[in-house]
């Protein structure tokens, strides 16, 4: 009896709380950099919905992915583990360990309502023998096409209006804008978009030439986050109509950076910063002061498991934002790690920010990071191409070409937000060098990374773009970073 009446006191306790727990819309973008949203100081790319929700909410000035790479990126978000300790999926298209929960799952489990819908990208691995599979994360999976629309939005009111009203809600939104190969040019309504961006009022990076070619290429970039935009529109307005909105956490990120040389898989801001940006009515304070404070990806999970009031699970590496939301002068961390893992090219990198530097380490330096193969194939990477054989390139332009590459890099973003003047070797610098050298030994250590010998090989011609192994042959895939150490059975955070 005793028993009963405590199940039956937990059970009231559990939906009274549940009335209180905000309903949350987790909205990621597909290569996207930071600097090419409105509000985060971009005059020519067309983003009002995201600029509203930011002047209305909370911007995010120092949000940094874990790995700038697609399903590494979605999966780090996901578990809230770094890349290396989510097993092999680490690296591009390959699956996360079967024992890791996904923190939508544990949304389900605690009485949300969870979709999917969108570009997925994320899969678990096998169990090992005896061990059983993670039940499913979603209610639903929708890819989120339609006729005229390829970009993973076009369900997502309709998901809205469609949830079930007895039930708090979790919808992971994943647009496919703006991945290449910029569908969105030839599914365009003006009506409903607005013109496209004139390539003459484009931004053009110092990385990339200015020309013609280089400047439509950005133009139709833009045009996919614009399309994207819209969308967050469409979804905010059903949000109001249903009387949703003010309960409702929107949370907007990007996978990587945007797929132009220099950009996406890179360590530098360029590929690791993201866009990051939160709408809550009911739960932000000060809405408009953005945050200054530092935050990883891998506190996602964290953070919307800690808002719904489910236990945050043992194997999650990040920390809890949720106070950054109530006051954006708070700090939940001094540190943040990214990887740069295996994405068409043998690669190994790892970086960490702290206090306004930036630290990389290269552990494959004889190779240039000049971008994934969809860059390679690229206007740009042709126009950068054309410049290198006519002895024009700058020094930003050159770096996507270097090889070898140093070692060691050192930044103060502040001072340098493009990252061309590398201090490692600044007398000036040496303590800070030391500093930042010993938390990334010591984040190697705890969280059980690795530089494996036999690393996963070039896939793709580094100048072409073409692929090197045909079919199914997967023989260029190597050894996973900290798979050597059992990395994926690491909980420990490393240094926060």
């Amino acid at each position: 009896m005793l028993r009963l009446l405590l199940s039956l006191t937990l059970l009231t306790t559990s939906l009274v709380s549940a009335a209180d727990r905000p309903n949350m819309i987790f909205i990621i973008a597909d290569d996207v950099s930071w600097n090419d949203i409105g509000c985060y100081g971009n005059t020519a790319a067309r983003t009002p919905n995201l600029d509203k929700l930011a002047a209305n909410g909370r911007r995010f000035d120092e949000a940094y992915l874990t790995a700038s790479s697609c399903s590494p990126s979605r999966s780090s978000i996901i578990t809230g583990r770094y890349p290396h300790n989510n097993g092999r999926a680490s690296e591009l298209h390959l699956p996360i360990a079967a024992h890791l929960p996904w923190f939508p799952r544990l949304l389900k489990d605690a009485g949300y309502y969870t979709a999917l819908v969108g570009k997925h990208h994320m899969t678990a691995d096998k169990p090992a023998e005896g061990e059983k599979p993670q039940p499913e994360p979603f209610d639903l999976v929708d890819g989120g096409n339609a006729p005229g629309n390829k970009g993973g939005h076009a369900t997502w009111v309709k998901t809205v209006q469609e949830r079930p009203k007895d039930k708090p809600f979790f919808f992971w939104f994943a647009s496919l804008d703006a991945h290449r190969a910029w569908d969105a040019d030839k599914d365009w309504k003006e009506d409903l978009y607005g013109p496209k961006h004139d390539p003459a009022k484009v931004i053009v990076p110092p990385f990339l030439v200015d020309d013609g070619e280089t400047r439509q290429d950005l133009a139709s970039y833009y045009n996919e986050i614009t399309r994207l935009d819209y969308f967050v529109g469409q979804v905010v307005a059903e949000l109001e109509k249903q009387g949703a909105l003010e309960n409702t956490l929107l949370l907007m990120m990007a996978d990587n950076g945007m797929a132009f040389p220099r950009a996406k898989t890179r360590l530098h801001d360029s590929g690791m910063k993201t866009p990051f940006i939160a709408h809550w009515p009911a739960g932000i304070g000060k809405p408009g002061t953005p945050s200054q404070s530092l935050v990883s990806a891998i506190d996602v999970a964290p953070t919307m498991l800690d808002l719904a009031q489910v236990e945050i699970a043992p194997t999650m590496q990040g920390v809890s934002f949720a106070p950054i939301l109530a006051q954006p002068e708070a700090e939940v961390r001094k540190h943040a790690f990214s990887e740069h893992n295996w994405h068409d090219y043998a690669a190994h990198g790892r970086s960490v920010r702290s206090e306004g530097f930036l630290l990389i380490r290269n552990n494959r330096p004889q190779e240039p990071w000049q971008g994934p193969a969809d860059s390679v194939r690229s206007p740009s990477y042709e126009q950068l191409k054309a410049a290198r054989a006519a002895g024009k390139l700058t020094p930003p332009q050159a770096d996507v070409f270097l090889a070898p590459r140093p070692g060691m890099e050192l930044y103060r973003t502040a001072a340098d937000a493009d990252q061309m003047s590398n201090l490692a070797d600044n007398a000036d610098y040496a303590t800070v060098k030391a500093r930042l050298a010993k938390l990334l030994d010591e984040w190697t250590e705890q969280t059980g990374d690795s530089v494996p010998a036999d690393l996963s090989k070039d896939s793709f011609d580094r100048e072409t773009g073409n692929q090197l192994f045909k079919g199914r042959d997967q023989s260029y895939r190597g050894t996973p970073a900290g798979w050597d150490r059992n990395a994926a059975k690491v909980n420990a955070p490393g240094p926060r």
